[in-house]
């Protein structure tokens, strides 16, 4: 199918799920990329329309063979030319193709760990592209399971699903409130290790062999009350120079390949 107009109500509704609002009332969300449709396909995300601008086409077979497995699972195409297109992208990079898909939902209660999980945690991080940034430093590492807590944006923002390339709907991710994590990482019976600039103990000196939950705030308040208390174990990066801090996600990524480390020398 065509569409030709700008007033056109698909493509009308699908360019307002760049507002938060707007996918929260949809219940719908907006993949661009090959890489990422591909990868939803693959976590089982259900993909209801998708918007092809044949112009943008970078690699046609590539393309052509994503379309076929977006028709065999009942997705709606429509053709659109480029001014209308650039309506639903994100970004300088254009693919040629946009989906439109449910919302994931997940919750704590559906999520299964291996024998040994290493489970990351992260609490109020206020931009996208650092919660895509940790899932897909999470995804290299080998995380089981990562938790948005009291997330400061909503979980599939285009740009998080950018930043992480796809791997948000490949891992097992799940929002929840910071109280409901602790509860049900109590029920895991989980070692919880928590980032903290004013910790006393590196990284370094933690035992993340175990099953372990790995815990980090967003950059601007830190964690929350709920991360404290003696089950928790606050720990450190060592800091040379005149910041305090890292990047979260830089910092989530030493952690990960620590623990990944720590995990293969064991």
């Amino acid at each position: 199918m065509k569409i030709t107009s700008a007033a056109n109500p698909r493509l009308k509704l699908a360019a307002k799920l760049r507002s938060a609002r707007d996918r929260a009332e949809q219940g719908r969300i907006v993949i661009d990329g090959v890489r990422e449709i591909e990868r939803a396909l693959t976590g089982g995300v259900q993909i209801r329309e998708v918007f092809v601008c044949e112009e943008l086409f970078a690699d046609p077979d590539a393309l052509g063979a994503l379309l076929a497995k977006l028709a065999a699972g009942d997705a709606a195409q429509f053709d659109i030319p480029e001014p209308l297109f650039a309506k639903l992208a994100f970004g300088d990079r254009a693919e040629g193709i946009v989906a439109i898909a449910e919302t994931p939902k997940r919750t704590l209660q559906e999520l299964r760990l291996p024998e040994q999980p290493l489970v990351a945690v992260i609490e109020g991080v206020e931009k996208p592209g650092n919660v895509g940034a940790i899932l897909r430093s999470a995804d290299g590492a080998g995380v089981a399971a990562v938790i948005v807590a009291d997330g400061a944006s909503d979980l599939y923002n285009p740009n998080a699903i950018r930043a992480s390339l796809g791997t948000i709907f490949t891992l097992p991710v799940v929002a929840a409130t910071s109280a409901e994590t602790m509860a049900w990482l109590r029920e895991q019976r989980l070692q919880v290790f928590a980032a903290r600039v004013d910790a006393t103990t590196n990284y370094t000196a933690c035992d993340f062999s175990g099953p372990t939950a790995i815990v980090l705030g967003s950059e601007a308040e830190g964690l929350s009350a709920v991360w404290q208390g003696t089950e928790i174990t606050p720990m450190k990066l060592p800091m040379r120079g005149a910041a305090d801090s890292l990047n979260v996600s830089a910092t989530a990524a030493i952690l990960f390949y620590e623990a990944l480390r720590q995990r293969a020398a064991r």
